[in-house]
């Protein structure tokens, strides 16, 4: 998924895991250039960026060094860095939630101070350079479903997901030596803040780098290499625009390998190995490329990249931006070579689309979600309430392995342990025994927040009705996951009472 969760270092550390890398002129100014990052995939309301990392992009002008099956671009010595770090949270004003505040490094040595969450952003006293930080919707969409050598049209895998966003827009111009050329390339990079080295062992040198979608998890990581290393936390400890040559070999026969794979997914050769070669040492060299004097659109993504590798002058800014669909671009060129139909996955943009102003990432997904779940008994209310009305009472359901109480009435504790070992940790809110029902919040144990269930048993001609809801913001993992956990849990308990009072 573009470079979500790309690898087992980033799965454990989520503020450092780069999901996206965006490159684009701005819509609202063909003079001024927009480069934006995405952290913290499945990013949860109260997500924070790390004040123990620098979040960077890194810009380097870019020259067409061969074509066709000689294809490279050769990135110049200097660099454009902006760098941001970020502070731990600050108490608000009375009544407000939690400040947290960062800053950005210009490539002058400029800091420009902001505000995580502040949608006007923060901008220099010359408007050269506009900054944002904070919480939006994921603008990444990927709709397939993949099973062996299948490939089926499916919903949005990340249909009501957030994502951690900094944005930097500034004036093209007046920021890089267009007099080097207007091809350019981007990286991104989480890295660890400067410290002493310990005496058992150091920092890694970075945690996480992106530089085109889906190198990591799509190519280095195609499932269809069987028995392969995973080589995605390798690659991310590499540095951009300088891979280590002793490694160069390994990466190169691995994207060989992959797009071999690729290509073969439609039972057709479309290849030929030259163009697979010559298309690894291109992705080897990995970082977005755009050129800021062409045209940069949603369909431009990779279009420099093709033209070069077929032989021919390109005609577009390439760039990825925000509405970009990568995953169907970059699979309908490695299928078929791009000389079959275009593959359109299930769904053609994301949640929400972006926005053509600043800071163009739509605003997160904030909606609770409900789950209802409801079954009709034979049994009257009261005898179903006896079974089920306690709120220390979940033995009925079999995927509940014991449940222990803390406290008493309003405000106790409920730990359910699963079958499988995980607890999730409920506290009692309203209890009303007389109209049978009962509601409670999760304290821990479950990807999501501002969890609130309900558990009630109404009468229904000479039986009963048992309804459970729940409602839910995901929290850590995707929305479609979460749905999947809460929805297994409600239906399997209420299809067991069914059973029981048949």
């Amino acid at each position: 998924m573009s470079d979500h969760i790309d690898g087992p270092r980033q799965s454990s550390d989520p503020a450092s895991d780069l999901s996206d890398l965006f490159a684009f002129t701005s819509p609202e100014s063909a003079d001024r250039t927009v480069l934006a990052l995405c952290v913290f995939p499945s990013a949860g309301p109260d997500a924070l960026f790390s004040n123990a990392i620098n979040y960077t992009m890194a810009v380097r002008h870019v020259r067409v060094a061969g074509m066709g099956d000689k294809a490279q671009f050769k990135p110049d010595e200097q660099e454009y860095r902006f760098s941001f770090r970020f502070t731990m949270l600050e108490r608000g004003p009375s009544g407000t939630k939690p400040v947290q505040r960062g800053t950005c490094t210009l490539p002058g040595g400029q800091v420009l101070d902001l505000i995580v969450n502040d949608a006007q952003g923060a901008t220099t006293p010359d408007k050269v350079f506009r900054a944002y930080a904070g919480l939006r919707s994921d603008p990444f969409f990927l709709a397939w479903q993949m099973s062996g050598a299948q490939m089926k049209q499916g919903p949005n895998l990340l249909e009501l997901d957030n994502v951690l966003s900094i944005v930097i827009e500034f004036d093209t111009r007046q920021v890089l030596d267009l007099a080097k050329g207007s091809l350019l390339g981007v990286i991104a990079e989480t890295t660890p803040l400067p410290r002493y080295r310990s005496v058992i062992g150091s920092p890694p040198p970075r945690f996480d780098w992106v530089g085109r979608p889906e190198q990591t998890n799509m190519r280095l990581n195609n499932g269809k290499l069987q028995g392969a290393d995973d080589l995605r936390d390798l690659w991310n400890q590499q540095t951009p625009f300088a891979i280590a040559e002793e490694l160069k070999p390994l990466f190169r026969k691995r994207l060989v390998d992959s797009l071999t794979a690729w290509d073969m997914r439609d039972g057709l050769a479309q290849w030929s190995p030259a163009e697979i070669m010559a298309s690894a040492n291109v992705f080897l060299d990995d970082f977005l490329l755009l050129d800021v004097a062409k045209p940069i659109t949603d369909l431009s993504h990779l279009e420099i990249e093709k033209s070069t590798l077929k032989g021919l002058a390109y005609q577009t800014g390439g760039g990825r931006t925000v509405n970009a669909n990568v995953i169907d671009i970059l699979t309908t060129w490695m299928v078929n070579h791009d000389q079959g139909e275009f593959m359109q996955g299930g769904v053609k943009g994301a949640t929400k689309p972006g926005m053509t102003k600043f800071p163009y990432f739509a605003s997160p997904n904030d909606q609770l979600q409900t789950i209802s779940q409801k079954i009709d008994v034979a049994a009257t209310p009261d005898d179903v309430w006896a079974l089920i009305g306690s709120f220390g009472s979940l033995e009925w359901h079999p995927l509940v392995a014991k449940v222990k109480l803390a406290g008493a009435g309003i405000g106790q504790l409920r730990t359910v342990e699963t079958i499988d070992g995980k607890k999730i940790v409920e506290q009692l809110i309203t209890m009303d025994s007389a109209a049978r029902t009962y509601t409670y919040e999760a304290v821990g144990g479950l990807p999501a927040a501002s969890y609130k269930g309900s558990l009630g048993v109404t009468p229904k001609g000479t039986g009963s009705s048992i309804e459970w809801q729940a409602q839910y913001l995901a929290d850590g993992q995707p929305d479609i996951i979460v749905k999947t956990i809460i929805s297994t849990l409600l239906k399997v308990g209420l299809e067991s009472l069914k059973k029981r009072f048949a």
